[in-house]
């Protein structure tokens, strides 16, 4: 069993779509059962939030939007299908996009769109595309058959980003593709509540919908088709020498995804990590590159790190005062304010002398964090135990990733002696004791020069 996921840059019109099928082609000759993931084509999902957020303004200019949407489709069908098939081909595509208008009708009118009702909106780009992508591999005369995701993965009721029931769901995917004839086409990114009621598994979700496929049918491998030829040793919009690594453990991937490499999904290590299972990151427009490899036991390499990640547009504020030596019970105040203020903390930083916490989330979560930690220490704060709070905005979050970190003394002292040359200040650093990352905080205009320092002092 191999699972293949194809991201919406990969399917966008007939001719990627076209390329991709060849590739089912090929595969299938290899031997074994295939499963593919396919997601919405490049830039619908975009315009379909657009048009639920047009009809929640009470705009009826949302028809025009998904005129287009369906536009595109029907283009698709006209260069896949001969003439006399494409009636059958168009029948479910129309019936959908009929049925998504009286959706944004329905929000028009109520002029609210719920996170419900969002993620309802955003599940016609995977179930418009992936319909059409099984019934063009079935007009080529190949066995294949259309699986709407949400019979197949249950979340619960976390709109906008299902947390997965993976039990009741690996039981409904063994019981239902399992018995699939031919090729599985599934949809990506959408699942359901046990109620039958519309989730998403988040943004770019599509890789984590392939990895929950590949650890309920405990699948061989798990390939995940890109526009890129694998994994980077850094973005390389900011890193014009950044080269493909050709194998990479699960823990740096992990990293890697969490520090914004969005390459990989932050959730799709989870499940083939619990069943052991590799997944191959390849790219649909160049077959031939051989890809990156992600697997538990990975050969080693001489490479003192192996990649450098980022992220973009965090704020960072100062938790600073001498009344908080020796208080106990601080830290935890701190951190309970920020959960009920919904800020998810990406990095913190701390004093051994306990006099500061330093704590860095995403910008646009500043003005929440602020009243959180306000409302929780006005009394420290009136009694001056605690200094107001500094707040710094437009930062990045660069971080050096690598197993090869674990145990090499020098790679701090190399790391910041490089930006240290270059004039690059570091307003905060953090190191987990696993040793395979070194985070640290720059301001954003010096995004660019830091990334490129790093990349050179290490793989110069």
């Amino acid at each position: 069993m191999r699972i293949l996921k194809f991201g919406g840059s990969s399917v966008q019109d007939a001719v990627k779509i076209r390329h991709v099928i060849s590739l089912v082609q090929k595969a299938e000759k290899g031997g074994g059962k295939l499963c593919v993931v396919c997601s919405a084509m490049k830039g619908v999902t975009d315009e379909l939030i657009r048009a639920a957020k047009t009809a929640e303004a009470g705009s009826a200019d949302y028809c025009g939007i998904i005129a287009g949407i369906r536009d595109r489709q029907v283009r698709a069908v006209e260069g896949l299908f001969p003439e006399a098939g494409r009636e059958r081909a168009l029948a479910p595509l129309l019936a959908d996009c009929g049925e998504l208008l009286d959706i944004l009708h329905g929000i028009e009118l109520v002029r609210e769109c719920s996170l419900r009702s969002l993620d309802l909106v955003m599940s016609f780009g995977e179930r418009l595309n992936c319909r059409l992508i099984a019934s063009a591999m079935e007009s080529g005369g190949m066995a294949a058959s259309y699986f709407d995701a949400r019979g197949l993965i249950v979340t619960d009721d976390h709109f906008g980003s299902g947390r997965v029931n993976f039990k009741a769901s690996y039981r409904k995917i063994g019981r239902r593709l399992c018995a699939a004839k031919g090729i599985a086409f599934v949809t990506g990114f959408i699942a359901a509540t046990p109620e039958g009621v519309t989730t998403t598994l988040g943004r770019n979700g599509s890789d984590y919908t392939a990895a929950i496929l590949a650890a309920a049918l405990n699948a061989d491998c798990l390939e995940v088709w890109k526009d890129v030829d694998g994994v980077l040793s850094a973005d390389p919009t900011v890193v014009k020498d950044a080269f493909v690594i050709d194998e990479v453990s699960y823990e740096e991937a992990m990293e890697m995804s969490f520090f914004g490499a969005e390459i990989i999904h932050p959730y799709t290590m989870r499940p083939i990590l619990e069943r052991d299972i590799p997944l191959l990151v390849r790219n649909t427009m160049n077959p031939g590159a051989p890809g990156t490899r992600i697997a538990r036991n990975i050969r080693r390499h001489s490479r003192p790190i192996t990649n450098i990640a980022s992220i973009e547009d965090v704020a960072l504020v100062n938790v600073e005062g001498s009344g908080m030596m020796g208080m106990p019970g601080i830290a935890s105040r701190v951190f309970a304010a920020l959960a009920k203020a919904d800020v998810n903390v990406i990095m913190i930083s701390q004093a051994s002398s306990e006099h500061s916490i330093c704590i860095v989330f995403r910008a646009d979560q500043a003005k929440r964090a602020l009243a959180g930690l306000k409302a929780e220490l006005t009394r420290e704060l009136e009694a001056r135990q605690i200094e107001n709070f500094q707040l710094i905005k437009d930062l990045e979050i660069v971080a050096v990733i690598g197993e090869n970190m674990r145990g090499t003394p020098g790679l701090s002292g190399r790391l910041f002696s490089a930006l240290g040359k270059k004039k690059i200040n570091v307003l905060a650093i953090a190191q987990g004791s696993s040793e395979r990352n070194i985070s640290f905080v720059v301001e954003g205009r010096d995004r660019r020069e830091a990334i490129n320092t790093v990349h050179r002092a290490f793989f110069r």
